[in-house]
């Protein structure tokens, strides 16, 4: 928690793809500080669950960067047995949506003042990351939770489903139900990267362990190039970074249609008259009426 204001409330959100050391060194730097906001809003957040969502939205949304295909999707699931519950994030390459069992968890802060995400999220469980890239059959990779604090947990994945070591650091700085600033970034030393060149990055990681609250006083791209001075620090490419969702009537007519023709013949049964469907993500909801459902009926009969 924090009374600060923060200098750079205006910044848009924004995904760098960097290289540092020649090319050896692949990165991503991002500011979600309105991408998070939006989430906190939509879900009416604590301050605890906006951060456990927010730094896997953002965690997510550099998986999403990384996809080549332009359809292509990724979704993390995020389950370490604790009181907040499941966390679901889906992220394509330039935006990302997500949702928390428990979006309004209190609980007391840790002993240097920080929130409680590890305890939050609990570390008896894993995390799932499905890739979609428009083949047959997603790629599916689990990894077990080491910590909870969600950035270590995406660094094991990297590593253990990818076999990329991999430097990340994911934060959100909260005061009361306002989102002052959230960012992240991810560093990955290539194969065949020197020695003195990822040591001199596990030497600067305590720089970037508190990106959120540093993006209050200065842009990403001003941190950068503080954080890898002598790294030479190149900007391959920037991307905007958004929370959208892209749930329609039309999509939840396909899930109305997936539930069968038994579960549609009880809907239309039941003297409630009708169904409402609420988008896990956005919490927009869409009404069918029985003749909506009578129709959804007949396609699926069709099927």
């Amino acid at each position: 928690m924090s009374n600060e204001i923060p200098m750079n409330a205006a910044m848009k959100d924004e995904m760098l793809h960097i290289t540092l050391a020649d090319g050896m060194v692949r990165g991503l730097m991002l500011t979600a500080t309105n991408t998070v906001a939006e989430a906190a809003a939509i879900h009416c957040l604590s301050p605890l669950s906006a951060a456990a969502l927010g730094r896997s939205l953002m965690g997510t949304a550099m998986l999403g960067a990384m996809l080549k295909q332009e359809e292509a999707s990724v979704t993390v699931t995020i389950d370490g047995g604790g009181p907040i519950g499941k966390i679901v994030c889906v992220a394509d390459r330039e935006s990302v949506r997500g949702c928390v069992d428990v979006p309004n968890l209190e609980m007391p802060l840790r002993p240097d003042g920080k929130l409680s995400v590890g305890m939050a999220v609990g570390r008896e469980g894993r995390m799932s990351v499905v890739k979609d890239l428009g083949m047959k059959r997603p790629y599916v990779g689990q990894t077990q939770l080491v910590s909870g604090e969600i950035a270590e947990d995406f660094a094991m994945y990297y590593l253990q489903s990818e076999q990329s070591p991999t430097l990340q650091s994911l934060g959100v700085l909260v005061n009361g139900e306002t989102v002052l600033s959230a960012g992240g970034v991810l560093l990955q030393p290539l194969p065949g990267c020197p020695d003195e060149i990822i040591e001199q990055l596990e030497l600067r990681s305590p720089l970037m362990y508190d990106i959120s609250r540093e993006l209050c006083y200065e842009p990403m791209e001003d941190l950068m190039n503080r954080w890898f001075d002598g790294l030479k620090p190149v900007i391959l490419d920037k991307k905007p970074l958004s929370y959208r969702c892209n749930c329609s009537r039309e999509r939840m007519e396909k899930a109305l249609i997936a539930l069968g023709r038994q579960e549609l013949s009880d809907m239309i049964a039941d003297p409630t008259e009708g169904a409402e469907l609420t988008c896990h993500f956005c919490k927009r909801s869409h009404q069918f009426t029985q003749g909506d459902l009578i129709k959804l009926l007949n396609k699926a009969t069709e099927k």
